[in-house]
């Protein structure tokens, strides 16, 4: 694993669905200031990412941040960890099930209405699940077709947007400050754009040198989705004033930019981006249950395997059923939001470990850690905890309800485990 390898990763999974619906909620918050609520993302962000940089950089094996937190804290931090990413998979996976309806409904009048909704819903989740169940390889064969041109529409958007970045356009003219909570509830929920970076921490302990090769990927894919997104913000602005009121906001941009067939192509980019997101979704994550039932965190259900597809039928199943619900009775803004927070909580503990494992490994070792001692760890303690304080009080009940079921389920399936 190399440098270009951990940032192919890196920058595969921050640049995919979220960008697509973000652009309108930012620009509701903080209008034409939304562009650098994206700048202050990728600054807030960078700290983390060099922490959490060094802290893969101890392991010399798979695992990401569940491997830090069992680490660190013992087998139930490094289970409620994993319930963790499997509760930020989820709510994104519904999330981004809204977005796509809702793109399709840009060609199909009213499939993101009612009935229709609902039913279109149950036939990707159920299409998802039938797929997934049946076996891995036309579970592959489906990432890899949705995932084809994933970054084009988006850079082509940009290239035709240029011309319309007018000085007028810009933060400078507009006087009105927004709010500093609005600019705090814009950070929160424009963050759900840049996560899925930490999919590369789980491969990064096999880099040849994790030390140097992690936090340098990390920050150089942060730095290029910060800088593709700023721009994608300024041209919706200016193409587009009335951004805010948009269900498909890149859309409707690239329709005025380019003309229905600027739109067409855009939506494509988005149903390609936002399949492939939920086809991969779909394959990894009911691995996570069947991993943790196979350690016993969970019960033994979710760990059981199809007779004939020997597959982890069970734990496919139970997602699709969940993400199915969730993607009826919540809309894009809240579920992303949602997935937003949990990664964050992700973050703090992966931040958490770093006195343990700095003990333990840098201090035998020799090990270089990141400059600045323990100024950058403390930064970004203060960069989690101040987006967390923005959120509202109906997400932190739901995610502390979620959170609380992955306990029970740990604590039931531990006192029903055989003692040896």
């Amino acid at each position: 694993m190399t440098v270009v390898g951990i940032w192919l990763l890196a920058i595969n999974g921050m640049i995919g669905a979220g960008i697509f619906g973000v652009p309108s909620e930012a620009a509701r918050l903080t209008g034409i200031y939304s562009p650098l609520v994206f700048l202050l993302c990728g600054l807030l962000l960078a700290p983390v990412m060099m922490v959490i940089g060094e802290v893969s950089s101890y392991f010399r094996h798979t695992g990401g941040p569940i491997l830090y937190a069992h680490e660190a804290f013992g087998p139930l931090a490094g289970f409620q960890t994993g319930w963790a990413f499997y509760i930020a998979r989820v709510t994104a996976f519904a999330a981004n099930l809204n977005l796509l309806i809702t793109s399709i409904a840009y060609l199909w009048t009213g499939a993101d209405q009612g009935i229709t909704r609902i039913v279109l819903l149950a036939l990707v989740c159920g299409g998802f699940t039938w797929v997934n169940v049946v076996g891995t390889k036309h579970a592959m064969r489906s990432v890899g077709i949705l995932t084809i041109l994933k970054f084009l529409p988006l850079v082509a958007l940009v290239i035709f947007g240029l011309g319309h970045l007018t000085p007028e356009a810009l933060p400078f003219a507009e006087t009105t400050m927004p709010s500093r909570s609005a600019v705090g509830a814009a950070a929160l929920f424009s963050i759900y754009a840049f996560v899925g970076w930490e999919s590369a921490l789980v491969p990064a302990g096999e880099a040849k040198n994790p030390a140097r090769d992690t936090p340098r990927a990390l920050l150089w894919a942060l730095a290029i989705a910060t800088l593709l997104y700023v721009l994608i913000q300024a041209t919706a602005i200016a193409v587009l004033p009335n951004l805010s009121a948009s269900e498909r906001p890149l859309v409707d941009v690239a329709a005025v930019l380019i003309g229905p067939a600027g739109a067409i192509l855009l939506m494509a980019g988005v149903v390609a981006s936002v399949g492939g997101n939920v086809a991969a979704s779909m394959f990894s994550t009911p691995r996570m249950t069947y991993t943790l039932a196979r350690d016993g965190g969970l019960p033994a259900w979710f760990g059981e395997v199809h007779p004939r597809f020997r597959t982890p039928a069970n734990s496919v199943i139970f997602l699709g059923a969940v993400v199915f619900a969730l993607s009826v009775v919540g809309e894009f803004a809240w579920l992303a939001g949602m997935s937003a927070v949990v990664r964050l909580l992700i973050y703090l503990v992966c931040i958490a470990a770093l006195p343990h494992l700095r003990r333990k490994y840098a201090d035998a070792a020799g090990r270089s850690v990141l400059p600045g001692g323990w100024v950058l760890p403390v930064l970004g303690v203060a960069v989690c905890v101040w987006l967390l304080t923005q959120i509202t009080l109906r997400g932190a009940l739901v995610t502390a309800a979620f959170l609380a079921v992955g306990a029970v389920l740990y604590v039931w399936r531990r006192r029903h485990l055989p003692r040896s």
